[in-house]
């Protein structure tokens, strides 16, 4: 994934599947800020929104081989 110009209004939504997913790596780990372009505030709203997709299993907690 390339870096992205950050959007000051993006939200991130647990049940926004999709849109979580650019986010993660093929290992089902969250990519870092320096690789995605958030900021520090949307990358803690990334993350939380991602672990609450995972605790509710719209997402997996690792990947499949």
């Amino acid at each position: 994934m390339r870096k992205v110009k950050t959007n000051p209004n993006l939200y991130f939504d647990y049940r926004d599947v999709k849109t979580l997913q650019r986010y993660i790596d093929i290992y089902g780990r969250i990519e870092p800020m320096a690789k995605t372009g958030l900021t520090a505030k949307q990358q803690r709203q990334l993350a939380v929104a991602v672990k609450r997709a995972r605790h509710l299993a719209l997402l997996p907690f690792v990947a499949e081989r």
